[in-house]
């Protein structure tokens, strides 16, 4: 059940694939500031949700029965995933040039959801210091990897930015892999696209 459970919450992860998307092929790149408002008009609201859901029992069941299969332990008393991968991706948007944003975005939307699936299913050689494994580790590199090949054009591109989010997907940094793996990949390559 547990592993149904994450299935589903990591498919709805890879939904989020949307937003570099839409950045990318629907704004061309050209209106960063409708992608910045966009995604701020979304934050707001899910932040109304959030502290709606935190402050009205009546609003808390109602959001627990839809959404409760895909919460973590952690998230119900936490903001849930999707209001830190907003927020991550506004940032991203707002402090990023067009290419590494959106880059950025979509490997937090690939890498995460395939290190957590092959993990689960094929996890066998687990960190000391962490949960996570061997193999989901290397689902996320490759899959970033790939995706940054045909994203970036620049196969040197593409290989720093995946050992980047898979190094935060990977760390023990204390914040949400949601925002840490955009924001250590933005960076990363920001500082990379200087010098390839």
């Amino acid at each position: 059940m547990a592993w149904l459970n994450e299935s589903l919450r990591k498919s709805v992860h890879l939904s989020s694939l949307v937003i570099p998307l839409s950045y990318r092929y629907l704004l061309g790149f050209e209106n960063r500031k409708l992608a910045f408002s966009l995604l701020l008009a979304a934050l707001v609201i899910s932040m109304v949700i959030e502290f709606h859901r935190f402050w009205q029992k009546s609003f808390r069941k109602t959001f627990h029965r839809i959404f409760g299969r895909i919460l973590r332990k952690h998230e119900l008393k936490d903001f849930t995933g999707a209001t830190y991968l907003l927020f991550s991706s506004m940032l991203c948007v707002a402090f990023f040039e067009p290419l590494v944003a959106s880059v950025s975005i979509a490997f937090l939307s690939i890498g995460d959801t395939f290190a957590a699936l092959i993990g689960m299913n094929y996890g066998r050689r687990k960190f000391l210091r962490n949960n996570k494994s061997l193999e989901g580790s290397l689902a996320c590199f490759v899959t970033c990897f790939i995706f940054g090949i045909f994203w970036l054009q620049t196969p040197w591109l593409a290989l720093i930015g995946a050992l980047a989010a898979t190094a935060a997907e990977l760390g023990k940094i204390p914040l949400d892999d949601n925002i840490k793996i955009p924001l250590s990949t933005g960076v990363v390559l920001s500082i990379a696209r200087i010098f390839v």
